[in-house]
């Protein structure tokens, strides 16, 4: 009864939908209605007279030009190519069970089954539809596969026609993460949904509204003056024909949600539930292992081949620290939804890469500065030098602002090497006082003490994001300059490539290379944030090159460093101290316990 009553309520605002047309077209036609009215008249004599004759030339061009632009405008509307998400389409002999599996859920739950199957490199499933004339299949040289690996990138010719039924967009870190029963419990709701789009009036609306919204983002284009001018009559227009439907077009999908969310119920109800919590939990560790273990190798200029992968070490970690996933030793034991695939190792390195151009921006095909990288080389190819580059540019910002290079008399011995980049350095230049004053008591060194000075920094903190220590603005600042001059030298150099056909699915065309990242991770950091980032690398060098220290991967807070095998977990609130209060005593005594010679020089990229 459910679905009924959801379906009937998605059909009558589809209608309503297409009301909307009727009536734009219904106004397009008036004119010409009443030119021809009164051009039988005056042809008949029911209709003449002094100044009918004017007036009919005058409604008969009005009419004219009222269906010539409402041709440009259906054109328009035709013509313009519907937004496709950037997905990476597997082909079905890339993963015959998993094609197997959707095909017997849609039997069960009696609709038609996706014509496709794509993943999208985020936590979320939907269908989409690519029955547009230009989601066909592309010219015959513009192959997209991946060598070696058939129908991973994109489907074959035979199977690239416009389909009838929607494509089924999956979210990748789901099928690594999840066991194959629950991946099928979450995608009942969603392949159910393919029952109400086949309805022609539901479809009819779609697609009306699809062109629309489509045709609005061809009229925002920026284009020459005369061109510009029409397109923006016909931008009025569509956008107006927008606004009339929206409310019914929001009110249909609803419907169709309900619809389809109601038949699932009888497929997988209790295993659904279960299922969505593993969803929240796959949403909790994907975004963490973006943002704390991806974008910095991204930043590297290196892409985590395996991300998919990388989310099961990730959440495996984040249950076992905090005890979320309970029975998650059982679910070991079940088959995990990855191996409905042939080639998952290939499709994963596919899903990264897209990930990689969606969140960051990256070019579409590896090179010098755009490689991938495996986990166990993470700490090697993306810790260690992104360290020492950070630590290298600390130091050319202290030697543009004039900081001497000599460490001062409180930095240790008088063995510490005038010329080197030390650590020392950076440590005086940021102190307010004379090493070793009073605030140097034995306390300084208790956690307790360190963290309460550490949030006391945070309420310090100005309304711009830096550090009210004034060394430590200057740095700041000037560290915020040199970022930016030297992202901006990476965008201006990827510019040109970017545009090349390193194509992820036959939909990679669709969408615009010059707008990436599409989906931007971060905004940009503040000059607190940077200077602390690079204060700690310069630190963690300093470990590493007199202390034996080692970069390491920690799966939810990225770059970690390793001392005598164990993350070291309590450095980051002595950095605080020290750029914010101008208070090195804390780190001082952190370094002095494990060993680690502040004034020795360290090696730099």
């Amino acid at each position: 009864m459910g679905v009924e009553v959801g379906a009937q309520a998605a059909r009558s605002r589809a209608l309503a939908v297409l009301r909307v047309r009727s009536r734009a077209l219904a106004v397009a036609l008036l004119p010409a209605a009443v030119a021809v009215v009164l051009l039988v008249g005056g042809s008949t004599g029911q209709i003449d007279g002094p100044g009918w004759g004017v007036t009919r030339w005058i409604v008969s061009g009005f009419a004219l030009f009222v269906l010539l632009a409402a041709a440009g405008i259906a054109l328009v509307v035709a013509r313009s190519r519907p937004a496709v998400s950037p997905t990476v389409t597997i082909a079905e002999e890339s993963a015959p069970d998993l094609y197997r599996m959707v095909r017997d859920l849609a039997d069960r739950l009696e609709v038609p089954a996706p014509s496709a199957i794509a993943l999208t490199p985020d936590c979320d499933s939907w269908l989409e539809d690519r029955t547009h004339p230009a989601h066909g299949p592309p010219r015959p040289e513009s192959r997209d596969e991946i060598e070696g690996v058939p129908g991973v990138r994109g489907l074959p010719s035979a199977h690239r026609r416009a389909p009838a039924a929607p494509v089924l967009v999956i979210g990748s870190p789901f099928l690594w993460w999840m066991r194959v029963g629950e991946l099928r419990a979450v995608l009942a709701p969603v392949v159910a949904g393919t029952g109400p789009s086949a309805h022609p009036d539901i479809a009819a609306a779609r697609r009306f509204v699809r062109g629309l919204d489509a045709a609005v983002a061809v009229t925002s284009e920026p284009r020459g003056p005369l061109s510009r001018t029409v397109l923006g009559g016909v931008g009025w227009v569509v956008r107006l024909l927008l606004r009339s439907c929206r409310g019914h077009a929001a009110e249909m999908e609803r419907g169709v949600a309900a619809a389809a969310a109601e038949r699932a119920q009888a497929v997988d109800y209790g295993l659904r539930i279960v299922a969505q919590e593993q969803v929240g939990l796959a949403y909790a560790g994907w975004d963490r292992l973006l943002t704390r273990v991806a974008l910095p190798a991204w930043r590297m200029g290196r892409w985590p081949s395996r991300l998919d992968a990388g989310v099961v070490a990730a959440l495996t970690e984040l249950s076992r620290r905090d005890r979320l996933a309970e029975g998650f030793a059982s679910r070991l034991g079940e088959r995990p939804a990855c191996d409905l695939l042939e080639e998952p190792g290939a499709i994963d390195e596919a899903a990264s890469l897209l990930a990689a151009r969606l969140f960051h921006g990256g070019p579409a095909e590896t090179g010098p500065d755009w490689a991938p990288v495996d986990w166990d080389e993470y700490p090697d190819e993306v810790v260690d030098r992104k360290w020492r580059t950070d630590a290298a540019r600390l130091h050319r910002v202290l030697d543009a602002l004039g900081v001497s290079r000599s460490s001062g008399a409180g930095s240790g011995a008088g063995a510490s090497d005038p010329e080197g980049p030390t650590l020392a350095r950076v440590m005086d230049h940021l102190s307010d006082g004379e090493p070793g004053d009073s605030r140097e008591s034995g306390d300084l060194g208790d956690p307790v003490v360190v963290e309460r000075r550490a949030a006391s920094a945070y309420e310090d903190e100005d309304e711009d994001g830096g550090p009210e220590n004034e060394r430590s603005s200057a740095l700041a600042a000037g560290l915020s300059a040199e970022v930016a001059r030297e992202e901006a030298a990476v965008s201006a150099g990827a510019a040109a490539p970017s545009g090349a056909a390193g194509q992820v699915g036959p939909d990679m065309p669709l969408w615009d290379d010059g707008s990436l990242p599409l989906f931007p991770l971060q905004p940009p950091r503040t000059g607190r944030e940077l200077l602390a980032d690079h204060v700690t690398a310069m630190v963690c060098c300093a470990a590493m090159d007199t202390a034996g220290a080692a970069p390491g991967l920690d799966w939810l807070d990225g770059p970690s460093l390793l001392i005598n095998g164990e993350r070291s977990v309590d450095l980051g609130p002595r950095v605080l101290s020290l750029i914010e209060e101008g208070d090195p005593a804390p780190l001082r005594t952190w370094l002095l316990h494990l060993g680690i010679r502040p004034e020795k020089p360290v090696r730099l990229v």
